[in-house]
Order: C-alpha cells, then structure tokens, then sequence
C-alpha cells in the first residue's frame, strides 16, 4: 500500500494572532509560513509523489500552491474530509479565553468525549479524517501501484488524530503528539498494520530550543504556532 506524507499548513495569521481558526473564512499563511511552503518543494524533492490531497481551506490551498508551481504534472485534489476540525462556537475565539472554558479540560485530557459546541466532536473528526485516507490509499495503489507516495495538507489536529490512528492509540491520547506548521510526517502503510516513519520533521531544531515562557502542560488546540 502506499507511503502518506502528511503535511500540517504552513504558519498562518490566526496561528500568529493566537486564535483558533477552525473554519473561519480568509486564514492566509503569514510571512513565514508563506516562506516555510517555498521551502517546500526543495524538501520533497527527492519523492516520486504521485498525487496531492489537500483541505479546503485557504491556509493549505496556499501551502501546497508553491509545489504545485514546481511540479505542473501534479493536480491539486480538494477533500473536505481532511479540512480542519469544526469547532464550532469557538471559531474565530482567542486561545487564551478559551483556557477557561470547562470544555478545555476535557479536549485535553479526554478528546474521545469532547464535542464542540456548534460544531463536531472529536471523535468524528478523527473518524472522517482516517476514512478519507483508507480512500485515497485504495485509489493511488489502483492508479499508481503499492509502492506509491502522495501527499496530504491538512491540519495540526487531524494529523495528529491520523498519527494515533496509525499506531493503534486512543483518541485520549493524541494530545501527546505534535505537529509543527509545515512540518512532515509519514506514514507507510502495508496490508497488516502502518509504520510511522517520519513525525514533524521540520528539517530543523528550532523548536526545540529552551523559549521565554516555559510551555504549557496543555496541547495547542489546532496545533500552535510552532517555534518563534
């Protein structure tokens, strides 16, 4: 079966601005994360890709244009399935008032029971994100064989329900897991299980190195903005 890069959108304004887009319309990526996707045909230079999956939303249509430009062979496919989870009523909210929200707790601590209000829960976000691979993964081995790679540009939370999904994690635990903007993460998958083998590569450190404010605790609802 075939190899899924998975790509998290590049840094955007709301990511910047400390909101939580969600579905909210206009998000464009920043400065940096319109440089971050001009990096990224170089990075993925050397993988055969045979096709591009990505969200509806702006910031990934923005972040995969750059290596559509590099590679005009390649044709853009839209999925809503892997578009950002829909959070509903805090849509568009700043991060820090939603710390206070008793339903933060349980995004954190407990995600499998979590459920946006006006939105979806995260559950079912997980649910359509991995249906939509099982999909894609059938259509590019027909179309481009078993040993296929394509490419998915999604976002911070649905990578990170894909990752656990792949390695047989429960929803609860998810928020263990993170995934810088632009960054890279793949998965193989065989006829009996997938093999995670790249998780948010950035190609640097940066993010690694000590910040002004401690980091919270917590897991960055949409997936944070990544190193300063």
């Amino acid at each position: 079966m075939p190899t899924l890069i998975l790509v998290r959108h590049g840094r955007s304004t709301a990511n910047t601005a400390g909101l939580l887009a969600g579905w909210t319309p206009g998000v464009a990526l920043d400065e940096r994360g319109a440089q971050q996707a001009a990096a990224l045909p170089g990075r993925l230079a050397a993988l055969p890709l045979s096709e591009v999956v990505t969200s509806p939303l702006q910031r990934c249509q923005e972040t995969v244009q750059p290596l559509l430009d590099a590679r005009p062979e390649l044709r853009a496919h839209t999925d809503e399935r892997i578009g950002e989870a829909h959070y509903g009523d805090w849509s568009g909210r700043k991060l820090a008032e939603l710390r206070d929200e008793p339903l933060m707790e349980v995004v954190q601590a407990h995600p499998s029971a979590a459920a946006f209000p006006g939105g979806e829960s995260m559950r079912a976000m997980q649910t359509r994100a991995a249906e939509a691979v099982r999909e894609w993964n059938a259509r590019v081995e027909r179309d481009h064989g078993s040993d296929a790679v394509y490419l998915m540009c999604s976002h911070g939370d649905i990578i990170k329900s894909l990752v656990a999904d792949a390695l047989g994690l429960h929803l609860d635990l998810f928020q263990r897991i993170s995934v810088e903007p632009c960054s890279i993460t793949a998965i193989r998958y065989t006829r009996l299980r997938p093999f995670l083998v790249r998780l948010g590569d950035t190609g640097d450190l940066a993010s690694l190195a000590p910040r002004e404010e401690p980091p919270s605790g917590d897991a960055p609802v949409g997936g944070g903005a990544g190193a300063p």
